[in-house]
């Protein structure tokens, strides 16, 4: 970012907080249209349900890729139980805050999941948030997750936390401000490109010592090493805000490694592109 004078950021008003705030207009950027301070639905719209056990109302961004993988993962196993249909909603077009929507994710946020297989309940049951949803299909097909406690598991989920916790600060600040807003701001933009290099630094020095995230034998590749990919190892392959110049990731040899080895993946390859079907 440029640092003279002329800079957009020296012509920046200073912004004193009110005492209460209101949202009297929209804060402009790429998704200002949809933002709101409220939950809830904005439309009635029911979702679409498929034959397959499981449903998957999603789209192809980091988030959504969590789980198309572990999906596709499953589906390498010949799994027919993990069977799934993958519907598209479009948050660009609101999709989130239709009624049929909230009811599965409160939250309004992709992806959500529903599985159709027969529980203890005999109803349908719908799981949101991605960890959430790979450590459920990871435990009930026993695949992809260490099952005995101990080192391994909890290694495991130890790093699908650290994901959950540090994915907002390269999403919601760094691609936000560097790519989504509506111009550039140089104190946010380097706040969280600083930080997002220190979590690409703790990977690095983590997968220094480790093939994949929680050991070296294939069996070792689990559900932190896919929820983690999603994110980072799109971000160090070049694939998220085109930010890879900017960020210098080609110097974070050891993390290289690794996201080059989880993309040629048949599975990872099929969840990077998965066609999901519009919603009517």
């Amino acid at each position: 970012m440029s640092q003279d004078n002329n800079s957009t950021n020296s012509q920046i008003e200073s912004y004193t907080p009110p005492k209460i705030w209101t949202q009297d207009k929209e804060n402009g950027g790429k998704f200002a249209s949809i933002n709101s301070p409220t939950a809830g639905a904005r439309k009635d719209k029911a979702l679409p349900v498929g034959d397959a056990p499981l449903q998957l109302y999603s789209l192809n961004t980091p988030n959504g890729v969590k789980i198309n993988i572990l999906l596709e993962e499953l589906a390498e196993l010949d799994i027919k139980e993990a069977a799934y249909n993958a519907y598209l909603i479009d948050i660009s077009k609101g999709d989130q805050f239709g009624s049929g929507f909230v009811a599965i994710n409160p939250n309004s946020k992709i992806p959500a999941l529903v599985d159709h297989s027969p529980s203890e309940a005999g109803e349908p049951l719908a799981i949101f948030e991605s960890g959430a949803i790979l450590m459920y299909l990871a435990e009930k097909f026993g695949k992809f997750i260490p099952m005995q406690q101990g080192k391994a598991r909890v290694e495991c989920l130890s790093w699908l936390m650290w994901q959950m916790g540090s994915a907002p600060f390269l999403g919601g600040g760094f691609g936000h401000f560097y790519a989504y807003a509506p111009e550039p701001m140089e104190y946010p933009i380097n706040r969280y490109a600083m930080e997002v290099k220190r979590q690409l630094d703790v990977l690095d020095r983590h997968l220094k010592d480790h093939t994949y995230m929680g050991g070296d034998e294939e069996s070792d590749y689990n559900i932190a090493d896919m929820i983690i990919w999603a994110w980072y190892g799109q971000l160090a392959l070049g694939k998220l805000y085109d930010a890879a110049e900017f960020l210098q990731v080609d110097e974070y040899q050891h993390l290289q490694r690794w996201a080059k080895k989880i993309a040629e993946r048949p599975a990872v390859k099929r969840a990077v592109d998965l066609v999901l079907e519009p919603i009517a």
